[in-house]
């Protein structure tokens, strides 16, 4: 499998180069320096080079140094949006376990995460917290991005309250993760999906509270349940978001 690597300049250097056959663009940067300290990447060997917005480089390497990988460039895709996008409000967890949703979130196709500082929420971002707990989320979308050779990079989000998260139900379709839910995750319908950003609102280890639900249904969210069982908040994610992709016929 060819290797694959992010560099927001891409567009604006085919741009500047012209899209023909053959023209030369760059990665600079840390992917630079992992694809030839780490990955051992050399001369000749086939490449990827991706944006995070739909563009997609192949093409064969023609200079590897730590400081910029070059790509002479065969071949050129450009990617829609996914739509509708799959959003997961993901509460923060303890140890671990929300930055493991976050990433198999990715590489399953999230259109972008929603941190969200829910009220049994054992893992707290307060002060300077808040910053570095967003940039080590986009961290790891960036490198689960990577990994799965998504076009699109999810956007991590500014952290959010639970007022702040019902109030996204006005304009999306919100799905609350509901142990004591009456219907199931598959029961929902096309309808009931609609057309514009779903909403997949996964709470903390000990769930989510009678007040929370109460504020998110007013708010319009449906409370569903995945199965008979209860999950980790680092599964229940990504397995709602494998169902909504076969139910959007994705998979």
């Amino acid at each position: 499998m060819a290797h694959f690597y992010l560099d927001e300049s891409l567009a604006a250097q085919l741009s500047a180069a012209g899209e023909v056959p053959g023209v030369v663009v760059s990665v600079q940067g840390a992917d630079a320096r992992h694809a030839v300290t780490v990955a051992r990447v050399r001369p000749g060997e086939s490449l990827r080079l991706g944006d995070g917005a739909g563009l997609v480089l192949h093409g064969t390497v023609t200079e590897a140094d730590p400081a910029a990988v070059a790509l002479r460039v065969e071949h050129v895709e450009r990617h829609e949006r996914p739509a509708p996008r799959i959003l997961l409000a993901q509460a923060l967890a303890k140890g671990d376990r929300d930055e493991l949703a976050v990433q198999a979130a990715t590489e399953l196709g999230v259109g972008g995460v929603i941190p969200w500082h829910a009220a049994r929420s054992v893992s707290r971002w307060e002060g300077p917290k808040v910053a570095k707990g967003v940039a080590r989320w986009q961290s790891i979308v960036r490198e689960a991005s990577k990994q799965s050779l998504r076009p699109w990079l999810p956007e991590v989000e500014r952290l959010v309250s639970t007022r702040e998260l019902a109030a996204r139900a006005s304009g999306a379709v919100m799905i609350v993760l509901d142990t004591a839910g009456e219907r199931p995750l598959t029961a929902l319908t096309a309808t009931d999906l609609g057309e514009g950003d779903l909403v997949l609102v996964v709470g903390p280890e000990g769930g989510i509270t009678d007040a929370e639900l109460a504020e998110l249904e007013a708010a319009g969210a449906h409370r569903v349940r995945l199965g008979d069982t209860v999950l980790r908040t680092s599964t229940a994610g990504p397995a709602a978001i494998a169902l909504l992709n076969a139910a959007l016929g994705r998979w």
